[in-house]
């Protein structure tokens, strides 16, 4: 049954083909006649009969006897070639193009005055099938890629992808009729893009303007799995030196970032043959100054060409320049490999830097002083060179300066108390003397003498008088001192460095010396008079070092000393000492206290008659006492600035 219905199905078609075909071609040559017949008011020849009689001539020169007969201007396509037998009498020319138009299947354009005539192609048959939607989205916010392909156009993929992205993907003619399959779910763009191309046989560059190339693979590239594992292409090199181990290179490069790098993965390889491959991968222009002796082992991912040199050659005897893009390798010590450098220091004083280069790094680079310009000249390896200008650049810091504001006080806290009476005989001496605020008075012999006759009048007893230049002086006085202030000139110095401020006094005191010459007669002796010095000064040594977050350590040490009280006769002067010895930290100007030692001092001397002196209530008269209570508390103000 179902057989029946295909073939009824069958001769359905075929028996309407015909009339639909014939329906098609009726519109083709309506579509003609309504040109022409439009044309024919604009071009009289159109509507003017003519008589033709050609035979065995193409439908070009047909059709141009045509043209020249009825005075049209027709443009013949050259690919109508074909050979006609016709013969028209009393025809118009329009006539005969929609003749000729069904008849061969022509098809009739006027443009102006001028008739085109070419062959007719069905615009049905231009229609290009529906391609299937491609299964491809994108996530901007994330930037992942998700794709679905089965034997798809990779030139359709790339353009859709494009589309969705509004990122450039390239695919060059070599691959335009490529047919990839693939499968991602919402992996990041550019691991979506690498991966689809190692799933195909294929290889994606990113370059520097951030466009993504699909490319075939090159001469002895491979696809692999790296040690990261991560996908790539690798070219495989037989060495030139053959190893007892039977080595093998892995060496290969990738676009990362627009910056083309080099991987390689080689055991006991001969450094010849790497520099050889490496240079060959990356197009690089080379000289060879010396044989390159010794093995490596080498495992590195994604560096430049010049670190991959330097790394190759670092620990060895060899070096490279690089000169207009050519590269010459060989031994450090070769000439033309050597180069020289002036490092100006911005910062540090040349001295400082000098004395903290590693003296390994000295061994094979000349190092020169230039003072005048705060300038080191170095000669020798370049790579050497760079490592010496790295190590300098890094140390070669601004140095901040601290300003140390000191302020001393002394609070004094003193207490003299001096009493008693003196009686003497003296050639000039008047009376007078103060009563407030203290008692410093003295009688002359005139004074006295009155005070005498008074007493005698009045009590009957004649006490008599004193010789003219007797005195004496009534003495009961009290002194109290409070505060002294001691301003100390500010400091400064470099991080690091130690300021030091010495202010003091000498005073000397005499020695002699008795030297006995013997002599059988008389013997004789020579004194000698030597004076000694005793200092007393205020020493002030403070170094700071800044850390970081601008704080400040101060390693603090003050030694003050003093001279106290009189010194006996030929003695050495009294001294008192204080000493201060911290480390503290402290802000950006923040202010330190330290101190508070205390030291006490009394001096208690008398004077008077001997004996008398000693016995209760008469030693008031006749002796003289006066008493020192003195306590001293030094405070040290520190303040440290730090200066930029």
């Amino acid at each position: 049954m179902q057989r029946l219905l295909n073939r009824i199905t069958i001769l359905f078609f075929l028996l309407i083909l015909p009339f639909a075909l014939k329906a098609q071609d009726d519109e083709h040559i309506n579509s003609i006649k309504n040109k022409l017949d439009n044309l024919s008011a604009a071009v009289p020849g159109l509507s003017q009969k003519v008589q033709l009689n050609l035979n065995n001539v193409t439908i070009s020169e047909y059709l141009g006897a045509l043209g020249k007969a009825s005075n049209l201007s027709l443009s013949i396509d050259s690919r109508l070639t074909f050979k006609v037998n016709h013969n028209f009498n009393d025809v118009t020319a329009e006539d005969i193009l929609i003749f000729l138009a069904k008849q061969y299947s022509l098809d009739i354009e006027p443009v102006g005055s001028i008739i085109m005539i070419a062959p007719y192609i069905d615009p049905k048959t231009l229609v290009k099938p529906t391609p299937r939607e491609l299964s491809i989205k994108y996530n901007q916010l994330e930037n992942t890629l998700s794709f679905e392909l089965n034997n798809d156009s990779l030139l359709l993929v790339a353009r859709k992808i494009a589309q969705l992205s509004g990122k450039n993907v390239v695919v060059p003619n070599a691959l335009q009729g490529k047919k990839v399959t693939s499968y991602m779910n919402s992996a990041p763009f550019e691991t979506a893009l690498d991966k689809m191309a190692y799933a195909n046989e294929l290889k994606m560059v990113k370059t520097s303007d951030n466009y993504y190339l699909f490319q075939t693979l090159g001469e002895g590239e491979e696809l692999y799995v790296n040690g990261d594992k991560s996908t790539g292409v690798r070219k495989n090199f037989k060495l030139a030196t053959p190893t007892t181990g039977g080595a093998n290179i892995n060496l290969f490069s990738k676009v990362v970032g627009g910056q083309k790098l080099l991987s390689a993965e080689a055991v006991n390889a001969p450094i010849a043959d790497l520099v050889k491959m490496a240079s060959q991968e990356m197009n690089k222009n080379y000289f060879l100054y010396s044989e390159l002796k010794g093995n490596i082992t080498v495992h590195i991912s994604d560096i430049s060409y010049d670190n991959f040199l330097s790394a190759l050659f670092k620990g060895t005897d060899y070096t490279f320049i690089a000169d207009n893009g050519i590269y010459m390798i060989g031994d450090r010590k070769l000439e033309g490999l050597r180069t020289s450098r002036a490092i100006k220091l911005e910062n540090r004083p040349i001295d400082t830097v000098m004395a903290i280069i590693p003296n390994d790094w000295k061994k094979s680079v000349e190092i020169r002083e230039f003072r005048e310009q705060n300038t080191i000249l170095l000669s020798g390896s370049r790579p050497q060179i760079a490592e010496i200008e790295s190590f300098i650049k890094q140390v070669d810091l601004l140095v901040p300066m601290v300003l140390i504001e000191v302020n001393m006080i002394d609070i004094h806290k003193t207490r003299t108390v001096s009493t008693g009476i003196a009686a003497g005989v003296s050639d000039s001496v008047k009376t007078g003397g103060s009563i407030l605020p203290g008692i410093n008075y003295t009688f002359g012999a005139s004074s006295i003498n009155d005070f005498l006759s008074r007493i005698s009048g009045s009590t009957g007893f004649n006490l008599g008088h004193v010789v003219p230049n007797f005195y004496v002086s009534l003495k009961a006085l009290e002194n109290n001192d409070n505060v002294d202030v001691r301003a100390v000139p500010k400091l400064a110095t470099l991080n690091g460095h130690s300021a030091k401020l010495s202010i003091g006094q000498k005073r000397y005191y005499q020695i002699k010396t008795q030297n006995v010459i013997p002599s059988i007669t008389s013997p004789t002796s020579i004194f000698t008079d030597q004076y000694k010095e005793v200092e007393a000064n205020m020493d002030i040594n403070i170094k700071p070092i800044v850390s970081g977050d601008d704080q400040v350590t101060l390693n603090i040490k003050v030694n003050i000393s003093d001279f106290i009280g009189t010194p006996p006769d030929n003695a050495p002067p009294p001294t008192a000492n204080s000493v201060y010895e911290s480390i503290v930290r402290a802000h950006n100007e923040d202010m330190i206290v330290l101190g508070g030692i205390e030291r006490n001092e009394t001096d208690d001397s008398t004077s008077g008659v001997p004996v008398l002196s000693r016995i209760p209530i008469l030693k008031w008269i006749f002796s003289n006492k006066t008493k020192t209570n003195q306590k001293v508390v030094t405070v040290l103000f520190i303040k440290p600035t730090i200066i930029r």
